[in-house]
Formats: structure tokens, sequence, C-alpha cells
């Protein structure tokens, strides 16, 4: 049975409650948006220049990646606010068949947003189907089946395909090529976490100190949906061990008992590093390796856990396989010390 994670990027799955506050907290502008400066710029431009333009013509398809957590599906929201376009949500694995991706195209209308998230799990049928539809604004559908069977082109409306995907390279290149806009979403900075901490908080109607919205944000692993995840839960031990009022010393017993070390490391994570330093040391370790040793896949390591732990330069690639880093050891050190 998998264990629930705070500091895990993605959404709970199943979680409607989670569900719910966390569509209540997402931004519908861009001026609401924090953080992805670049990316909101270039998106921004590429809206006004469709608008100023007024000639019937649409946004070309964007392709938003990065890890988990960071934004993709709220800036699809936010695309399709700006363009004053209705947004139609689905997933790779959701789209089984061409004719499940058939049905959601011929009830677009002109001007649509199509968030696709998931993308590169697209089953391959499915994309050639959407290789036309993208490039065109066709749909091509086979009648009958055996000799008797003919191919007939329909005419769909101009619509905008986001995409989004923690796995850029998985994406076959015909697909890739279609898009017009290409953006990688990067981790946030800590002041940036701040800001949305104490946006949340405002909107969620909690007192938060500015100390305490500091160190929520060093917990947070630069990830907007970690920060406010771990915010709602320093809010319940606040409520229920407080006034509800979010200081400094409520913060720092709520995190500790959530086992949140000050780099935002959770027990699996440094589960992770002491295992691969323990039984290797200095060697490099290979990824289908580091999965028989923590128990996960190994698509949930690459996607999940290495991410931020090489952004914080805890693990490195090499050709051989990942390594413990200097700063990971002492990290395993310097919490070992505190126990």
């Amino acid at each position: 049975m998998a264990i629930e994670r705070l500091v895990e990027p993605t959404a709970a799955p199943g979680d409607t409650e989670e569900e719910r506050i966390e569509i209540s907290l997402r931004p519908v502008t861009f001026d609401e948006y924090i953080g992805q400066e670049h990316l909101k710029n270039n998106i921004r431009l590429a809206i006004d220049a469709v608008k100023k333009r007024n000639d019937g013509s649409t946004l070309d398809h964007v392709l938003l990646y990065g890890p988990p957590g960071l934004g993709k599906t709220t800036m699809a929201g936010v695309i399709a606010h700006e363009l004053g376009a209705s947004l139609r949500v689905t997933s790779g694995p959701a789209i089984e068949r061409a004719g499940d991706l058939a049905s959601i195209l011929t009830n677009l209308k002109d001007g649509d947003v199509l968030f696709i998230d998931e993308i590169h799990r697209l089953r391959r049928a499915v994309e050639e189907v959407l290789y036309s539809a993208m490039e065109d604004y066709k749909l091509d559908i086979v009648i009958g089946k055996g000799p008797g069977a003919r191919s007939v082109r329909l005419d769909l409306p101009k619509f905008t395909v986001i995409g989004a995907t923690t796995r850029t390279g998985s994406l076959a290149g015909p697909l890739r090529d279609r898009f017009g806009i290409i953006h990688r979403l990067e981790y946030y900075r800590e002041s940036e976490i701040e800001q949305i901490i104490n946006r949340t908080a405002g909107i969620l109607k909690t007192e938060i100190k500015p100390d305490a919205t500091e160190l929520l944000a060093t917990r947070s692993r630069l990830t907007p949906r970690i920060a406010n995840r771990i915010f709602k839960r320093v809010r319940d031990y606040a409520d229920v061990n407080g006034d509800g009022i979010i200081d400094t010393a409520v913060a720092k017993n709520a995190l500790e008992l959530m086992e949140i070390d000050y780099l935002g490391l959770d027990p699996a994570d440094r589960n992770m590093l002491k295992l691969m330093y323990e039984n290797y040391g200095e060697r490099p370790v290979g990824l289908t390796t580091i999965a028989a040793l923590t128990g996960d896949e190994a698509t949930t390591i690459e996607d999940f856990y290495e991410p931020y732990l090489l952004q914080m330069g805890l693990l490195a690639r090499t050709p051989k396989g990942r390594v413990v880093t200097e700063k990971g050891k002492k990290h395993l050190q310097k919490i070992k010390n505190k126990v």
C-alpha cells in the first residue's frame, strides 16, 4: 500500500476535498499567477497578438513541461480565461481509443482550449488522429471494416491544444513538432513561495506571521502544490492545538510532527539517500537498484524523488548511475546528529 507523502508533488488521487480546495486556490488571471515570469510574458504576448489581429486565428498549440506541482494545469486555466475561451480538460490515459478523442474534438467550438494532462501517455493510435486535428483542423475517421471501409475527413473548429507533461523526452517527435509554443516551468524561488502561502492564507482566512511564512516556504520544496498542502496541515495543527494563528512555534511543532526537515525532505527522501550511501558509499547506483532498495517503481524515483534532490544538489547523475553528493552526505549526518 502506498504511503501518503505530504511532499508528494502530484495531487492526491481520489481526494475530492483536496481537489476542491486546490481548485479554489488556483489563480485565474496572469496578475494573480505568482512566479514563472518568463513563461507569463511570452504567453501574454502571444495572446495579445491573437486578440489584436482579430482575424479568426487561434493561439498556437502550447506544450508545458516540467516537474509536477508547478502549475501547468493552473496555467492552462489562466490561458483559457485570458483568451475568453472555454476550457475542456482531459488526460492522456483517459483517452483510450481514437474514437474517444474524436468525440472530444467534435464537441469543441471555435476558440476552445483543450487541455491534455500527461500528454506523453497518449496511445499511438490516438496520437495519429491528433496530428491532423492540430495541424489542419481536420478529423480523419474510417467508416466500415474490410474492403468496404472508407475514410471520411471532417472539418473541426479552430481550437488550441495545451499539453502538459513531466517527461517531454517521452513525447513522440511528430507530436512535439506540432506545438508552436513550448515552455518549461521552473522551480519557484522561496520569495515567490512566501507570496503563494500568504495568498492562500488570505483566501482561507487564516492569520500567519511573517516568520512562519518564511519557515513554511523553506520546507515546501519550491513547489506551490506542496506549499499549499503543508500550509493546510499546519493550519489544522494551529486550530487543534492553539488559537488558529500560525506563528513560528506552531509551524515548527507541526513540521516536526510531519517529519519534514529544514530542506523540505520527508522520511522517504532521507531513506532513499541513506540506503544509497550506506550500501554503495561513493559508488554510482543504477535506477533499478535504487528502486529495489526503496521498494518504489523506477519511474516514481525518476519523476517524483529525483528532480528536487537534483535541484538541491543532494543527488547527482553520472554516466554510471546516481551518487549522493557531499551536500547530501552532510545533510544525512546533520539529521542523524539531531536524532
